[in-house]
C-alpha cells in the first residue's frame, strides 16, 4: 500500500520567505497549498515549478485580514485535497504578513488594527477554520519576529502582535494536544525580502548586520530551513516552542 505524501498549507508563500518554505517543503516530499494576496502571475509560475518535479502544487488567493472569507476558503481546500485524493491535510504554516505601524505618538487606529488582523486574528481564526481539515498528528508553524523581543521605535504594533501570537501558539499547543498536533512558533530576525524594507535601505541593512552576532543579515533559505525542520518527523516531540532564528541579533 503506497503511503500519500504529506500536504502543507503555507499562506504568504508566493514569495520571500514564504516562497522558500513552500520550495524547501516540496523538496522534502510534501504537496504543497500556497496562498498568495496580489501576485497571482509569481504564484502560477511556482504552481508550474512545483509540478515539473512530480509534486502536486495549488495556490489560492487570500486575504489573512478579511476573517469573513475564510469559509470559502476552507472550501476551497477541501476541493483541492478531494481532487488530489486526499482527506485531510498535515501541516499549517501560518506565514502571511505585513510591516507598518508607526511610532505610537502617531499610529492611527487603522493602523493599529490592520496590523492586528493580519497577523493576530488571521492567524488565529484561519487556524480555526481549517482544522476540521487537518489530520490528527498535524503540526502547526506561526511565523512571528525577533521584534517580540527586542525594540525599534515605529514597530511597536507589529511586535505587540507577534507577542500575541506567541502567546496564542502556546494554548494552541495545550488545546490540541489531545489530537498530537502541535504548535510552534519561528521568530526571524532581518532578512533580505522586500518585507519591512531591509533591502530598500542599505543602512538598515548594514545596521542589522552590525548587531548580529553572525554579522549578516538572514536569507529566506535561512528560516525556511528552521520551519520545514519543525515538519520532520524526527521533530515530533518539539512543542510550544519560540524558536527564534535571527543569528543572534541584539544579543
Amino acid at each position: 500500500m503506497t503511503t500519500r505524501a504529506p500536504i502543507a498549507i503555507v499562506t504568504g508563500g508566493s514569495r520571500g520567505i514564504g516562497k522558500s518554505i513552500v520550495e524547501q517543503a516540496v523538496q522534502h516530499g510534501m504537496d504543497v497549498i500556497f496562498t498568495y494576496q496580489r501576485s497571482e502571475d509569481e504564484a502560477n509560475q511556482l504552481v508550474a515549478s512545483i509540478e515539473a518535479t512530480g509534486r502536486q502544487a495549488a495556490a489560492l488567493q487570500l486575504e489573512v485580514s478579511n476573517i469573513a472569507s475564510f469559509e470559502a476558503f476552507a472550501k476551497q481546500v477541501h476541493d483541492i485535497l478531494e481532487t488530489w485524493g486526499a482527506e485531510r491535510f498535515n501541516f499549517l504554516v501560518n506565514n502571511a504578513g505585513n510591516g507598518g505601524g508607526g511610532m505610537v505618538a502617531d499610529m492611527s487606529e487603522a493602523a493599529f488594527d490592520q496590523i492586528m488582523n493580519v497577523h493576530v486574528k488571521g492567524p488565529v481564526f484561519l487556524t480555526q477554520k481549517l482544522l476540521p481539515l487537518m489530520a490528527d498528528g498535524g503540526r502547526i508553524i506561526n511565523i512571528s519576529s525577533a521584534l517580540s523581543r527586542i525594540t525599534y521605535p515605529g514597530q511597536s504594533a507589529y511586535g505587540a502582535a507577534k507577542a500575541a501570537i506567541e502567546t496564542f501558539t502556546r494554548y494552541m499547543a495545550a488545546e490540541l494536544g489531545p489530537r498530537r498536533i502541535t504548535a510552534n512558533v519561528v521568530a526571524p530576525g532581518g532578512v533580505a525580502t522586500d518585507f519591512g524594507g531591509i533591502m530598500r535601505s542599505p543602512d538598515m541593512a548594514k545596521i542589522a548586520a552590525s548587531v548580529t552576532a553572525l554579522g549578516r543579515i538572514g536569507q529566506p533559505e535561512d528560516i525556511s530551513g528552521v520551519v520545514v525542520s519543525l515538519l520532520l518527523p524526527e521533530m515530533g516531540w518539539v512543542n510550544a516552542q519560540r524558536i527564534e532564528a535571527s543569528g543572534g541579533q541584539n544579543l
